[in-house]
C-alpha cells in the first residue's frame, strides 16, 4: 500500500488534537509583531496578536512560507518512502501555494492541493485526506477527490468589527464608523478561492451570530451533515456554546468541531469573529 503523508499550512486552523488525529505535518506561516518574527501557532497565538494591535494600533505582518522551507519538509518524508499531499491556503489569497508548488517540483513525489480556502475550510480537506489515506486510497485518487470536494465547501464568517479591515486598507474609515454606529456585522464568504461580502447582520454580538448561523443553515437541504466546524477568534465561551447548540438544533451533524482561528486569519478578521464551515452535498 502506498505510504502517504499529509502536510498543510498553519492556516488550516485545526486543534492540536485534530492534527494528531490526521497525522498531518503543519508548516507555519510567519507572523511579525513589530521587529520580532514568529511562527504561526508555534510561538505566537491569537491572544498575542490582539494584544499587539491594542497596544500599537498596528496590524501584524504575515509572511508566506518560502519554497526552501517547504522543500525541507517534503524531502524529509519523500526520503522515508512517502508520497506527500500538501494542502495549502487559497492561491488567490497568498503566494504560499505557489511556493509549495515550486518546492514540490524540486523534490518530486509530492502533490500540492490548492484548497481555494482558508482556516478550517482548508482543515476540512486535511481531515478528509487523512481519512482517505487511512482507507487505503492512492495519492492520485485522493488528490482528485479533494479537488472535487473543495468546490462543495461552504465557508463564511461574521465579523464583529471592521477595525482590522480598516487598518489593513480593505475598508474605509467612514464605512467602519458607519457600521459600528449602526451595529452592522458583515458576513464574509469564501467564493472561488477569494473573499467577498455577503449579508449584513444587525444588533448585538449574540443576535448577529445566531442570526448568521440561522441564515447559513436554516431550511437548507444541501447540507452534508457528516461534519461542521464552528471556528472563531476568541469569541466568549458562553456564546460559542449557544452557537454550537443552534448548529445541532438546525441539522443532525455527526460531528461538530470547535476550533479557534490562528494568527494569520486573526490578523485580518479581528477578535470575536465566528464562522460555520461545512460541505454541501454532491
Amino acid at each position: 500500500m502506498e505510504k502517504i503523508k499529509i502536510t498543510c499550512d498553519s492556516t488550516c486552523d485545526l486543534t492540536d488534537q485534530l492534527y494528531e488525529r490526521s497525522g498531518a505535518h503543519v508548516v507555519p506561516l510567519g507572523v511579525a509583531l513589530g521587529d520580532q518574527l514568529y511562527s504561526d501557532g508555534v510561538d505566537v497565538h491569537a491572544k498575542e496578536v490582539f494584544e499587539y494591535v491594542d497596544r500599537t494600533s498596528q496590524l501584524p505582518k504575515t509572511s508566506a512560507v518560502p519554497a526552501p522551507a517547504y522543500a525541507e519538509v517534503f524531502k524529509k518524508y519523500v526520503d522515508q518512502g512517502y508520497t506527500v499531499i500538501h494542502i495549502s491556503i487559497s492561491s488567490k489569497l497568498s503566494v504560499t501555494h505557489q511556493n509549495a508548488r515550486m518546492a514540490a517540483e524540486e523534490v518530486g513525489n509530492t502533490y500540492v492541493v490548492d484548497s481555494l480556502n482558508l482556516s478550517s475550510g482548508s482543515g476540512h480537506l486535511v481531515l478528509a485526506a487523512a481519512e482517505m489515506a487511512k482507507a487505503g486510497m492512492g495519492a492520485a485518487e485522493i488528490v482528485e477527490r479533494l479537488e472535487e470536494m473543495r468546490g462543495r465547501l461552504d465557508v463564511s464568517f461574521v465579523l464583529q468589527t471592521l477595525d482590522y479591515l480598516k487598518k489593513g486598507g480593505r475598508c474605509s474609515a467612514v464605512a467602519a464608523l458607519g457600521a459600528n454606529l449602526l451595529q452592522l456585522r458583515p458576513e464574509i464568504e469564501v467564493v472561488d478561492g477569494a473573499m467577498k461580502v455577503g449579508k449584513k447582520y444587525r444588533g448585538s454580538m449574540e443576535k448577529s451570530v445566531l442570526d448568521y448561523i440561522r441564515g447559513r443553515l436554516s431550511g437548507r437541504e444541501d447540507v452534508d451533515t457528516k461534519r461542521i466546524f464552528v471556528t472563531h477568534s476568541l469569541v466568549p465561551e458562553p456564546l460559542v456554546k449557544k452557537a454550537v447548540e443552534l448548529v445541532k438544533e438546525l441539522h443532525p451533524f455527526e460531528e461538530v468541531l470547535v476550533t479557534t482561528a490562528g494568527c494569520t486569519i486573526c490578523s485580518h478578521c479581528g477578535p470575536a469573529c465566528i464562522g460555520v464551515l461545512f460541505f454541501r452535498k454532491k
